[in-house]
């Protein structure tokens, strides 16, 4: 996928997984699910943010949370994360590490001829992301092939 504003670079993988990072620390910041951050982004915004998000590496994660918010007048909702059996769940794993399972479950499901903003909107709504986010279940660390199979089978 080309940068939108350098068309001769590449959007790389890791910019990917930054924005996967950053969706997910805005949801929890914002108490919503992450599916409500990428539908109100939308499809322009993504790929205006995968073009940029070599500049936004290096920028602190809590400014760049809060101009998403603004910028793209995001609300508050109500889901809490935390909110899990701690007999089931004796940790809730973190930001970064839900940003590469998506990361990962977008690169491993791409289609031939889908890009990453596609894959985004495509996975994010995905009722598997139900499952996944549930840290009461394992579905959040089984490996990439076994998360990827169950996003193709429908389930787990």
């Amino acid at each position: 996928m080309k940068n939108k504003y350098f068309p001769e670079e590449e959007i790389q993988e890791d910019d990917l997984y930054f924005l996967c990072y950053m969706i997910e620390r805005v949801a929890r910041q914002l108490h919503q699910k992450n599916r409500y951050v990428v539908n109100a982004l939308g499809q322009d915004a993504l790929y205006h943010l995968l073009s940029v998000a070599q500049v936004l590496h290096s920028a602190n994660p809590l400014q760049v949370e809060q101009d998403w918010i603004a910028d793209y007048k995001l609300q508050h909702g109500d889901f809490d994360f935390t909110v899990v059996d701690r007999t089931l769940a004796t940790r809730i794993p973190t930001a970064l590490e839900m940003g590469d399972v998506y990361r990962r479950l977008i690169v491993d499901t791409l289609g031939f001829r889908e890009n990453y903003v596609e894959g985004i909107l495509r996975v994010y709504n995905a009722e598997i992301c139900e499952v996944i986010d549930n840290y009461n279940c394992s579905a959040f660390y089984e490996p990439r092939y076994l998360i990827a199979r169950a996003y193709q089978e429908g389930g787990f």
